[in-house]
């Protein structure tokens, strides 16, 4: 019984998310599609269900090609700031850019390396990870760590600390981020032993 669940379930759970981010990527540009198709080839103009994903991964790869020559760089740079004029619409455009920034392979670059830091109180670590370093005019090193939430790291805490102060780990940007998102379910095998030994 025991080893079926552990079949079953996280099989079904898979299932249920791809079906729901299939439904959910199919579903954005569907209406438009079924528009044309009645537009171009009357009420019998048939919709085929992933015609809306496909052009939605179309539309993505055509964007990148765009962005990728000269002449599409100055395009996203007026439209940038077209939509940073607009007071509502800068908010959120901002935000969302930003945040696919970071959490792009380009963006991760930011995030350096994966520490420990003592937080939220002494004796209790979280991990972070290293967005930035300054040194003052007396040779102090400081570290500027994110300390991500979990299960959702798009929100957490910047903290300013002394470089004695943060404690480096053993696993990558990307595992941590794993640990982080899995709710410390995904974990290395040495992941506690470094903090306890």
């Amino acid at each position: 019984m025991g080893a079926g669940l552990l079949v079953v379930i996280p099989a079904g759970v898979t299932i249920f998310i791809l079906s729901f981010l299939f439904n959910l990527a199919d579903g954005v540009l569907a209406p438009y599609i079924r528009k044309t198709a009645v537009f171009l080839f009357g009420e019998g103009g048939r919709y085929i269900p992933g015609l809306g994903m496909i052009a939605g991964i179309l539309v993505i790869y055509v964007s990148g090609l765009i962005a990728s020559n000269v002449f599409g760089k100055r395009l996203i740079h007026v439209w940038d700031r077209i939509l940073s004029r607009i007071p509502l619409v800068k908010s959120i455009y901002s935000s969302s850019k930003q945040l696919i920034t970071v959490f792009s392979a380009s963006g991760r670059e930011s995030f350096r390396r994966a520490v420990y830091v003592e937080f939220p109180m002494e004796g209790s670590f979280s991990i972070a990870f290293v967005t930035n370093s300054v040194s003052t005019p007396s040779g102090k090193k400081y570290f500027t760590v994110f300390i991500p939430t979990s299960p959702n790291p798009t929100s957490g805490y910047v903290l300013i600390l002394e470089e004695a102060r943060v404690y480096p780990t053993e696993f990558s940007v990307e595992e941590a981020m794993k640990i982080i998102m899995s709710g410390g379910i995904v974990v290395p095998e040495d992941f506690l032993a470094q903090k306890l030994q």
